[in-house]
């Protein structure tokens, strides 16, 4: 935990869990004028592997409707001088095109040769274009990216002032951890506050429960994530993250341990065509609930937990009072909403068999039915679970009758997720 301003709140917190009193999310008070702030915080551009120029993806998400965005190109900033060489046709050349059309003279271009090339901008250069106090917000973002035996560890950090390299380790697991010590390092030397996101746990079959486990500085990973290929279902081997994330708040909690916090996102690199085997924008975001537009106010809402995930459903209320955690559902006609209140009571099964894959390596465990079980379901746009006290903790997951447009698997609903909270 970082000892500079801002983080008093989150001491008192840790000091509330290790004394056996876990704490409570309550109401914003009136007069911090709180409201929720919609935000993508996992997006690609030219500047990696995404295939368009950074202006232009963070143009789609101000004209969607969002708050803030973060740029996350694996292992950069963008900082350094970089031209890129426009194709005769193809996407590339569309891409050119479309970005001629919207910001024309802003477009720096040049002859290579026979080639017309074209200087990636920036964000320092462009985010003046898009900023505005109170309704749009660019955080500088990066996504730490290696690779171990054809799996990856992934980590968004949220709010960097300087690249993070990735850190070198001999598994993936301490590869993970050396990562979010050189995020608290940046965030002790800066005094930003600086969020550090696992990414989808499931490409490449890159993560299990039980490696999460081993990260207990871990705060927040990616339950939700719209790329096709990241498996957040999991399959007959794996787990779906949404299973994951019990697993580890079960262990977590039944042993001391602090909270991990559920993340949605895009994860965006195509946007010039739409369909379920594209890795698209507006399929995921977080709602955060903070006072101000201000990326160290938006990082700290995230450490106390007060925001959602979404991949479609709004709501418009989670409130902790005493032992009563409710949430305000926005309806849309003809839509109807079942929110699944999952949990662990204490003194769960704690039996576990090791699963194998198909060359008969273990690759993770599974656990009995008491882990993430569904403690009540509540129909309507105004449920609430009144906790028993026997709860390690309570999350909500909300599943709308609304199928999902442009889905990133089959069959897929619209869902939020809430944060989990103990009685």
């Amino acid at each position: 935990m970082s000892p500079h301003a801002g983080r008093s709140s989150l001491a008192a917190v840790a000091l509330v869990i290790l004394l056996g009193q876990p704490p409570t999310i309550t109401p914003v008070p009136a007069q911090s004028a709180a409201r929720w702030w919609k935000g993508n915080t996992h997006t690609h551009t030219m500047w990696s592997d995404g295939d368009d120029f950074p202006e232009m993806a963070v143009d789609w998400y101000k004209q969607h409707g969002y708050q803030f965005v973060s740029i996350t190109d694996h292992n950069t900033l963008a900082t350094e001088e970089r031209w890129w060489p426009v194709p005769a046709s193809g996407i590339g050349r569309e891409a050119y095109e479309k970005y001629r059309t919207r910001f024309g003279a802003a477009v720096d271009e040049r002859r290579s040769g026979d080639t017309l090339v074209v200087r990636l901008k920036r964000p320092a250069e462009y985010a003046s274009r898009f900023n505005e106090p109170g309704r749009f917000l660019l955080i500088p973002g990066e996504e730490i990216t290696q690779y171990l035996e054809r799996r990856g560890a992934h980590v968004n950090a949220l709010n960097v002032a300087e690249v993070i390299p990735a850190q070198e380790g001999v598994t993936l697991v301490d590869m993970l951890r050396r990562d979010l010590e050189a995020v608290r390092d940046q965030e002790r030397k800066t005094g930003r506050e600086i969020n550090a996101v696992l990414n989808h746990p499931n490409f490449l079959w890159s993560q299990t429960a039980e490696d999460l486990v081993q990260l207990p500085a871990l705060r927040f990973f990616e339950v939700y994530n719209g790329h096709p290929l990241v498996k957040v279902q999991g399959d007959s081997v794996h787990a779906s993250t949404d299973r994951i994330w019990d697993i580890v708040l079960t262990r977590r909690f039944s042993s001391g341990g602090g909270p991990l916090y559920g993340v949605g996102t895009d994860d965006t690199h195509d946007y010039h065509g739409t369909g379920p085997g594209m890795r698209n924008a507006g399929r995921g975001w977080i709602a955060v609930r903070a006072s101000r537009l201000n990326a160290d106010t938006l990082m700290e809402a995230m450490q106390r937990g007060d925001f959602y995930a979404s991949s479609g459903v709004e709501l418009a209320d989670v409130r902790r009072a005493a032992n009563r955690l409710s949430l305000a559902i926005v309806g849309r006609p003809g839509v109807t909403y079942t929110t699944q209140f999952i949990g662990t009571r204490r003194g769960w099964d704690t039996t576990t068999v090791a699963v194998h894959d198909s060359t008969g390596r273990a690759v993770t465990r599974r656990y009995s039915a008491d882990v993430g079980a569904v403690l009540a379901e509540v129909p309507g746009t105004s449920p609430s679970y009144t906790m028993r006290g026997d709860e390690l903790y309570i999350r909500a997951r909300v599943v709308s009758s609304q199928r999902k447009p442009n889905a990133s698997y089959t069959g897929e609903l619209e869902m939020a997720w809430t944060q989990p909270v103990r009685p």
